[in-house]
């Protein structure tokens, strides 16, 4: 029997990249799978009265090293080596996430996530741009045309929203966040957690 664990994401998030990484391996044991569900981190922070890290706590010289030492470990845990801080960080997302909605819609939501977590934090690209984005879409292979119409849909943006205040009323206050039924995970270090509880 197969587990399915909710991994709620941002393309602006370096830890949701890093889970994105972390995940094939995991799910080819066999035992768990990952449902992507986009939401605009943004939002989130609105909402719940949040913030990033680097915001939060970028001035503390020590949390802020032992944050990157944290990455590092997780890199190394997980085998991931192409990873690069983004120059345009931080980057408006509501683009890309409206995006990765509509392509949910056009079943093509695997490349296009990939195409979106590489071009941010793999070659630094500053996706809030259009034409950067519909470049990095189309370099994918996909239809940058029909999916940049799709971003402008009502119902694409409805669905954005509507995920991302679910995630607020269900305690989600920044991301990555991961649900194993109602129970809720919040971070790259609570990705081992989760698989664990979930029998993976």
């Amino acid at each position: 029997m197969v587990t399915e664990i909710e991994f709620l994401y941002d393309f602006g998030s370096p830890n949701a990249y890093f889970v994105h990484r972390a995940i094939p391996p995991i799910e080819a044991a066999g035992k768990v799978r990952f449902r992507f569900v986009p939401v605009l981190l943004g939002g989130i922070f609105k909402a719940t009265g949040n913030q990033s890290p680097m915001q939060a706590y970028g001035h503390i010289a020590a949390k802020r090293d032992y944050d990157f030492l944290e990455i590092r470990r997780f890199m190394a845990r997980h085998g991931i080596t192409a990873f690069q801080m983004n120059p345009n960080f931080p980057v408006n997302t509501l683009l890309a996430m409206r995006g990765a909605v509509a392509a949910e819609g056009l079943g093509c939501a695997a490349t296009y996530v990939e195409a979106m977590f590489a071009g941010l934090w793999e070659k630094g690209l500053k996706l809030d741009d259009p034409v950067v984005w519909a470049q990095t879409v189309a370099a994918a292979g996909l239809d940058a045309e029909a999916l940049g119409a799709a971003t402008q849909d009502s119902g694409v943006k409805a669905r954005l929203v509507a995920n991302t205040e679910a995630a607020v009323a269900r305690g989600v206050f920044g991301i990555p966040s991961f649900f194993l039924g109602d129970q809720l995970y919040f971070g790259k270090d609570r990705l081992r957690d989760v698989v664990e509880a979930a029998g993976g």
